[in-house]
Parts: C-alpha cells; structure tokens; sequence
C-alpha cells in the first residue's frame, strides 16, 4: 500500500487499485458524523422519560434497569437507526438523479419518482392488503413503473435532463392527485392512518422496519459503489462519457434502478419523505467545494438532515409530536426557493 499526496488530496493505492482521498471531505464527513452522533445521543436521552447519560451506557453495555432497556433500545433506538439509514439512502438515491440530470432539482420528490413509490405502497395496503414484505414491493414496483413512464415520455434521441424533470414534475402531479383518491375511498382509520403516512412518519417503527430496510441500504450501496465512476462520467456531459467509453443510456438506466430503489425502501418503511434528497447533495458539495456530487458527503448529510428534522418534529410541539415529513416540507420549501433565487441571479 502507498499513499501519494498532493495539496488538498491524498492518492492511495493499494496493488493495481487507486482512489483519491480529499482531505476537505474527509473533515466534512467528520463534521457531520459526529452532528449524527450528538443528535443521536439527544434523541435517546431526551424525551417524555429523560435518561441520564450513564444510564444510556449502561442500556448499551446491558446492565440498564429493564425499564431503560426497553425506552432506548425497544422504543427509541430503532426511530433513530432508520433515521439514519433512510438518510444516507435519501442523500445517495438525490447524488445519483442530480448527477443524471445534471441539474440541482433532479431529485426523487421533485422528479416523482417518490410519488410513483408511495402510489405503489398505497395500493398494496390499502386495496390489496398485505405485509411488510408485499409493502416495500408495491413500493419498488411503483417506483420503478414511475421512471419507467418519465423515461420513456422523456426519451428523445436520448434522455436530456431537464425535459426528466419536467416530464417528472408533471407526472408526479398525476400521481398525488391519483393517491388522494385513494385514500378518500379508504375506510376511514385506514385513510386516517395513510394520511399521516404520507407526511413521511418515524412514529411507531420497530426493530421488524430496521432490519429489512437496512439490509435493502447495504446491498444497494456496493452496487452504487461500483457504479460511482461511470455516475462521474456523466457529469462532463453524454458525449464526454461516451468518448471516454462510458455506455450512456445503459449506465443512466442501471442508476435510475439504484436510486428509485434507495427511495422506494424508505417510502415502504416510512411514507414519501421529501427535502432530503434534494438539499443533501447540494449542502455537502457547496461544504466540500467540490466540482461535482459526491457519494459520502451527500450520504453523511442526507443522515444528519433526517435525524435532525425528525428530533426537531418530536420535539417542536411537545409533548404531541409532528410527522417529521412536516418538517422537512417546511425546510424543502425554503430550500427550493432560495434554490431558484440562486439558479435565476446566476442568468
């Protein structure tokens, strides 16, 4: 193994394999790690049982009273693992769409691939009925159909980004409408449930909604990993990656499958959460001044943007508690809005 350095950068082989380590990312995946670590640490500890810090070792250690076993590790541990896990799928699958389409609101909520995932999910609880399992395919079903549609509709002699993303928009906008449909024709507790879903809850999620979601995050993470070079190809444009033997339309499929996948396993769990996937991308590429989306930071601040909201939805009104889907809408709107001041001052 050597290491060259470079100012800023770090180039690390190991035999006929090389990448390159930014130092600024590296501190920035840092910085937010160890956000995602304190906020964490709060949310076990706080709430309408307040835990003690030794208290909260001593749970981790197994050597807790059986009451403070069961509040952090049965109730409030596993709200804050999805937090994380669904995150860093939110902050991968929004790299993978801005990357495609080569513009900051390429992202699953704006584009709808979130509303084709949660249109899937509704269905299977709400006509057919069913469990988790059947659940997370609804959602991948609806997901994948969804990009299916905007890809074609938006296929032209190749998929351009921006004509993605207005196809998507208008696409999406079909599908909300199509799910308050659906939930007017429910019976009433189970559209009452589904409304609150589709605000995007943590509310109510157990060990039985970690373990399957995150297997789902650990093996389409690698896949995406080894994807990462062909997704920053893309990025210098169709005809730089075709020179440079990139096969555009295959790649761009296979990563379309990736990030529908990373959010339809949230929405299955979770219900459509937005903003995520939109902002954490950009904040970590505007944190590490880097020329392109990167895959870490964007994963690292999609963790920390979730956890923080869903502690801020816990506790903003307490002791009721919001959907931390409302929390992310408010935030997402003040986000895009300044997203478009910038985008319209840089014309």
């Amino acid at each position: 193994m050597t290491a060259v350095a470079e100012p800023g950068r770090r180039t690390v082989r190991v035999g006929r394999v090389s990448w390159v380590v930014h130092r600024r990312e590296l501190v920035v995946v840092g910085a937010l790690v160890a956000v995602v670590v304190e906020v964490g640490a709060f949310a076990l500890t706080q709430g309408e049982y307040r835990i003690p810090l030794d208290k909260l070792l001593a749970a981790f250690t197994g050597t807790g009273s059986e009451s403070v076993l069961r509040i952090v590790l049965e109730w409030r541990l596993p709200r804050v693992v999805i937090a994380v896990v669904g995150g860093i799928a939110l902050g991968l699958s929004g790299a993978i769409f801005q990357s495609i389409t080569r513009n900051p609101l390429g992202s699953p909520d704006i584009i709808g691939f979130n509303s084709g995932a949660f249109t899937g999910a509704l269905i299977v609880t709400l006509v057919v009925g069913g469990n988790y399992a059947a659940t997370v395919s609804g959602a991948l079903i609806g997901g994948l159909a969804t990009a299916l549609v905007v890809y074609l509709l938006a296929w032209s002699r190749g998929v351009q980004g921006f004509r993605l993303i207005v196809i998507g928009i208008a696409i999406s906008a079909v599908l909300n409408a199509f799910n308050d449909y659906l939930q007017l024709r429910a019976d009433l507790n189970a559209a009452i449930a589904a409304a609150s879903w589709s605000m995007g809850s943590l509310a109510d999620l157990g060990w039985q909604d970690v373990v399957p979601m995150t297997i789902a995050v650990a093996v389409l993470v690698p896949l995406l990993a080894l994807m990462s070079r062909r997704l920053g190809m893309l990025e210098f444009g169709d005809d730089i990656a075709s020179a440079l033997g990139i096969p555009v339309e295959r790649t761009r499929l296979l990563l379309l499958v990736i990030g529908v996948a990373l959010t339809a396993t949230v929405t299955a769990v979770a219900g459509p959460i937005i903003f995520v996937a939109l902002a954490a991308p950009q904040l970590a590429r505007r944190l590490t001044k880097s020329a392109g989306i990167t895959l870490v930071p964007s994963a690292a601040m999609g963790a920390a943007l979730l956890l923080v909201s869903d502690v801020v939805a816990q506790r903003i009104i307490a002791p009721a508690a919001l959907p931390v889907g409302a929390v992310t809408v408010t935030l997402g709107g003040i986000y895009l809005i300044a997203l478009l001041i910038t985008q319209a001052g840089k014309r």
